[in-house]
């Protein structure tokens, strides 16, 4: 992939719309960005947009930021992050910055209310679109322990209310082992 000029305006391009156009944070736009740089572009494979997502969703910050610095450098390094960084930030600042200038005619519109209301119940969907497409993409790879990782997170968050970055944590441990196991016995994954 060439990366001159008309590639860091098509990846600038790309971050800015999906940001621009993206209610929800970071959940509904990881999907899209999957959408469009796995599967329209082809410049990320699915496996490696899953460890990426799982990277930004595990990192501090925004994961719509964390996301697209990964992708960005991924792609083209350093000057990539930078570009996937601004296009994913600017568009939120832009709005709410006009938003500010009008704040008390947003707040007391009955239509705004509305309007956003209506956006949750997206988000809702898109959030759990993301979910199953995620969970079934560990299930087509018949490795166990993703699976039980996986099952094993939802429990111990859903059920036994243990603490997110516990389970981060106890997920990374996990994952760090599978990968020293696998590296002294030759095999490639968890």
């Amino acid at each position: 992939m060439k990366k001159d000029f008309a590639f860091y305006r098509k990846l600038f391009a790309s971050t800015f719309y999906l940001s621009a156009f993206t209610f929800g944070g970071g959940y509904v736009i990881i999907p899209l960005m999957r959408k469009k740089f796995v599967e329209q572009f082809h410049w990320i494979e699915e496996e490696e947009m899953l460890d990426l997502t799982a990277i930004a969703q595990s990192a501090p910050g925004a994961i719509a930021v964390n996301a697209s610095i990964l992708i960005g450098y991924r792609l083209a390094g350093i000057v990539g992050a930078l570009v996937t960084v601004a296009g994913t930030v600017l568009p939120p600042l832009i709005i709410l910055s006009l938003v500010s200038l009008a704040y008390t005619a947003f707040q007391s519109s009955l239509i705004v209310k509305l309007v956003l209301r209506g956006m949750q119940a997206g988000v809702a969907a898109i959030i759990a679109d993301v979910t199953i497409t995620m969970g079934l993409d560990i299930l087509k790879r018949k490795k166990i322990l993703p699976v039980l990782i996986m099952l094993g997170s939802f429990i111990a968050a859903a059920v036994f209310k243990v603490n997110v970055i516990m389970i981060i944590l106890v997920c990374a441990v996990i994952g760090l082992l599978a990968t020293l196991h696998d590296e002294r016995n030759g095999k490639a994954g968890a």
